[in-house]
């Protein structure tokens, strides 16, 4: 009994004292996985440009549609390095603005994508 019962719980100890330090980021967190900066402005825009070409690939798109898109992704692009050419990293009221267009943008590539126009 007592050499089952050590097989048992030096493992499961083990795995405690392991797991302890990876999850009190979690916790501190309020639960949510820990990352310091989980939604870039970089990031956002290449997702937002790959919905975009799956858009195109799948015919959801026209071209008309398509040129609108990119022209205001690349307008989004221009902002953030303007924004980063002043002083290399975005203040509040910059990154609060960059958001904004890119919700905005985000909201019209739905809205393309579900207009009940295609390529054909």
């Amino acid at each position: 009994m007592r050499t089952t019962l050590k097989r048992l719980l030096f493992p499961a100890l083990t795995f405690g004292a392991l797991a302890l330090p990876l999850a009190t980021p979690v916790a501190a967190q309020g639960g949510r996985h820990y990352c310091p900066r989980p939604h870039t402005v970089n990031a956002r825009q290449n997702r937002q440009e790959r919905r975009i070409l799956q858009g195109v690939g799948s015919g959801e798109l026209t071209r008309r549609e398509t040129r609108g898109l990119v022209t205001e992704q690349n307008h989004i692009e221009r902002m953030e390095q303007r924004a980063r050419a002043t002083g290399g990293e975005f203040t509040a009221r910059e990154r609060a603005r960059i958001e904004r267009e890119q919700n905005q943008a985000s909201r019209h590539i739905y809205r393309q994508k579900h207009d009940g126009q295609d390529r054909n």
